[in-house]
């Protein structure tokens, strides 16, 4: 046996090594970059350490979905901090602040008290993410949800226009498009966080750390600057994975964590992907990137919060995903301190569309000119600016600021468009962007944010249906 190969360590790729190497394959995971992690990685500038996409997982608690997936992985050991129970996520919407409380029944409860008109409307509501939530992913009442639109049916639910947007306010972890969102989508960016919220008390490399000392400790294998340049066929099936460096990797299985596009670009010449296959995969969209300012503030300037802040300028959260132009809308972030609680980090994101930087596309890192340095800093003061509606005196606390853009996500990572969540899921059109792992070419398999469902719940349940539909005992 040959075993199995794995194009790309984001956190799918590293599940999907993690359980297959748990059940006794032999395991190989390729990294084009130096270091592993993909979006969970962080980086480190001077004495501190920045996440890039990894900010705060659901559902962590016992008896809950992930705390099963996590202690499997060998993730529930880590330093994990819960999130305040009454407001682990606070909305500021034009001023006004709504606070979500964990657990379903209090949820409902605490926005209750100042929608007590929409009582009912709260209750369907939860009832609705409670049923998601028990849906296997696959399943016939999966692609029934997955087939409503989520902005019709709050619409048709919940009759305050203004609680329509406070349910939507914590949704900076999809792509809310009034005309594509599919409710079983955004149900499951919803749901795990209302049951419990979690950070971690350090950086994402600890999960990515933690993934790879568990595959090594049943024989796999990482191996980091080993991009892979073409997948070769024979015979209807890929036999190798050949990186540029010149090395070839044989496997009986290859699973691509990478986005779909790069995938079926590096099987060159096959007579089992039909045209009208790869023209379906390269009409999939992507989803918005995201502008992050990493900000170090000044010992002794803050408290820490246990809580993440979602600031709007306006009332209307689904009309300003769609323009996206300016800095209307953000999370704030903050990192658990290492010590006592002087808060030392915070991450201010807000999406950012491609047409933005579509005139430094084709340039290289470094290369990108003052007009692309201009654009970051003034991104960086417009989040700033925004963020000090919810924390005054926010610029006279920072000491470094440190931005990312879409295209910083595209270099590393070879997303199409920087996406913040790989392909776009549309609710009118299943059959093309719901992909399954299954590909025409039978040993070749897809897991990762673009397959199911994108965040680190969905690309979870994605990576286990990856593995279960190779029929392997684990």
């Amino acid at each position: 046996m040959k075993g199995v190969v794995i194009i790309g360590s984001g956190f799918g790729g590293l599940v999907c090594a993690s359980l297959l190497a748990q059940a006794g394959e032999r395991v190989t995971v390729l990294e084009r970059q130096v270091q592993p992690g993909g979006c969970l990685q962080s980086y480190k500038r001077g004495s501190h350490h920045f996440d890039t996409g990894f900010h705060y997982v659901g559902g962590l608690a016992e008896g809950q979905r992930m705390h099963a997936i996590f202690s499997r992985l060998g993730l529930m050991q880590l330093p994990w901090q819960r999130l305040d129970a009454d407001g682990f996520d606070r909305v500021t919407i034009a001023g006004e602040t709504f606070c979500f409380a964990e657990g379903y029944d209090a949820f409902a409860q605490q926005l209750t008290e100042r929608f007590p008109h929409q009582r009912a409307a709260l209750e369907q509501y939860v009832a609705m993410l409670r049923e998601c939530d028990d849906l296997g992913l696959g399943s016939p009442d999966t692609f029934e949800r997955y087939g409503q639109n989520a902005y019709q049916w709050l619409s048709h639910t919940v009759g305050d226009p203004l609680l329509l947007h406070v349910l939507s306010g914590a949704s900076l972890k999809m792509e809310l498009r009034k005309e594509s969102l599919p409710l079983f989508a955004f149900a499951h960016g919803n749901s795990s966080f209302i049951q419990s919220s979690w950070r971690l008390k350090g950086d994402g490399n600890l999960i990515v750390d933690t993934l790879i000392d568990g595959i090594r400790s049943h024989g796999g294998k990482v191996v980091c600057q080993a991009e892979v340049e073409e997948l070769i066929e024979r015979d209807g099936r890929i036999v190798a994975a050949r990186c540029t460096d010149g090395e070839t990797y044989e496997g009986d299985t290859f699973i691509s964590d990478i986005h779909p596009v790069q995938t079926f670009n590096l099987v060159k010449e096959s007579r089992v992907l039909k045209r009208i296959y790869r023209r379906r995969i390269g009409m999939l969209e992507s989803t918005f990137g995201m502008f992050t300012a990493s900000l170090v503030l000044k010992p002794g300037s803050m408290d820490y919060f246990n809580h993440n802040k979602f600031v709007y300028r306006n009332s209307n959260v689904w009309d300003f995903y769609e323009s996206a132009d300016g800095v209307d809308g953000l999370m704030v972030s903050a990192r658990v301190p290492e010590e006592g609680s002087d808060l030392r980090q915070i991450d201010l994101l807000t999406p950012m569309p491609w047409r933005r930087l579509q005139q430094w596309a084709d340039t290289r890192v470094g290369h990108r000119g003052d007009d692309y340095l201009q654009l970051k800093r003034q991104m960086a003061l417009d989040c700033i600016q925004l963020a000090e509606t919810v924390i005054p005196g926010l610029r006279d606390m920072v000491s470094e600021v440190h931005t990312s853009t879409p295209l910083t996500y595209r270099d590393y990572t070879l997303t199409p468009e920087g996406a913040a969540y790989g392909a776009r899921k549309d609710c009118r059109n299943m059959v093309v962007t719901m992909l399954s792992p299954r590909t025409p070419l039978p040993n070749l398999l897809l897991t990762g944010q673009s397959v199911m469902l994108p965040g680190l719940e969905g690309v979870a349940m994605t990576a286990m249906m990856t593995v279960k539909s190779l029929n392997i005992e684990h």
